[in-house]
């Protein structure tokens, strides 16, 4: 994604949503903390490999246990108009019953971003910041794209706190929220090779 569209201005999230009825097709935008992002519509194959193994692990981990959880990907947004944030993260986790043709939550429990050299000041910095301001969220995982890297930020209750970055295929995530455990293989997997 470039840079904000319209800065220093903030926008609120209503002159977003109309300002969405001019969006090309073939753009995607967010609105961070009062300013709109744009980006291009469509993504390397790693990048949607990547979203499909998290998205899988964490449906069928809800599944296998029976608990009222959801795993959204991509095309659901995150709304929240006191913080003048309308965003699609790449991975999102809610709990809890939903009303029928709802089209964006603001309670997310965890998120998940998959950063390439492209996204990385906006995942790492604006997202990180905005997203930690969720009263509800309690991860926040950012995974590259390219080499393997996964950065976790737990909320405690003495605030966030990064755990060491995970940059091994043998290692593992734990999502202390849902009580899953993921291996980084897993998330990585049809990405980047087991070594032999």
């Amino acid at each position: 994604m470039t840079g904000a569209l319209r800065d220093p201005d903030r926008v609120s999230l209503a002159d977003f949503e109309e300002m969405l009825a001019d969006k090309p097709e073939d753009e995607k935008w967010e609105l961070i903390d009062g300013h709109v992002y744009k980006g291009m519509v469509g993504a390397v194959l790693e990048h949607h490999l990547i979203i499909d193994n998290i998205g899988l692990a964490l449906s069928n981990h809800f599944r296998a246990n029976q608990m009222p959880c959801r795993a959204f990907r991509e095309t659901f947004y995150l709304k929240k108009s006191f913080d003048e944030l309308s965003a699609l993260p790449d991975v999102m986790v809610r709990c809890g019953p939903l009303r029928p043709g709802q089209t964006s939550i603001d309670d997310p429990l965890i998120l998940f971003e998959v950063v390439s050299k492209g996204s990385q000041a906006r995942d790492r910095m604006t997202k990180r910041v905005a997203y930690q301001q969720l009263p509800s969220l309690q991860h926040f995982i950012l995974v590259e794209r390219d080499s393997v890297l996964v950065d976790h930020y737990i909320r405690r209750t003495d605030g966030w706190h990064g755990e060491p970055p995970l940059d091994k295929l043998a290692a593992s995530l734990h999502l202390a929220a849902i009580d899953l455990t993921l291996p980084v293989a897993e998330v990585y997997r049809d990405v980047i090779p087991l070594p032999a």
